[in-house]
């Protein structure tokens, strides 16, 4: 899978607006990823090339099984990788933000085994 680290973080942000909305458009990713409109537009525009998402004629967003599948993983490593730091007495704003730095970076055999360290040692 090779894909940056924005276009990680715009997947990411669609999955999770898609479990809070009926809907996911531009607009809705713009707002909670606080960016301008514009910027989302070429964002999308190359999710779509690259087969990642489908836009509606309304705009409305979609992932494909691919889009989901690269989502999902940050998704996974963002919540474990927050929830281990904060279990750890890191504080949430630095524990989120230090979450969302090593998600894109961790190699998935280094973050399997410390889900499986983290699993098993409690």
């Amino acid at each position: 899978m090779n894909i940056n680290e924005s276009a990680e973080n715009y997947l990411e942000t669609i999955l999770i607006l898609s479990k809070k909305l009926p809907v996911v458009r531009s607009v809705d990713i713009a707002t909670e990823m606080n960016f301008k409109k514009s910027s989302i537009s070429v964002a999308m525009k190359n999710l779509r090339e690259k087969g990642h998402i489908t836009v509606s004629d309304a705009g409305f967003i979609t992932l494909t099984e691919s889009g989901k599948k690269i989502a999902e993983m940050i998704y996974e490593r963002h919540t474990f990788i927050s929830n281990w730091l904060i279990n750890m007495g890191i504080d949430e704003k630095t524990a989120v933000e230090d979450a969302c730095r090593m998600e894109h970076v961790i190699s998935p055999e280094s973050f399997e085994a410390i889900k499986k360290y983290v699993t098993k040692n409690g």
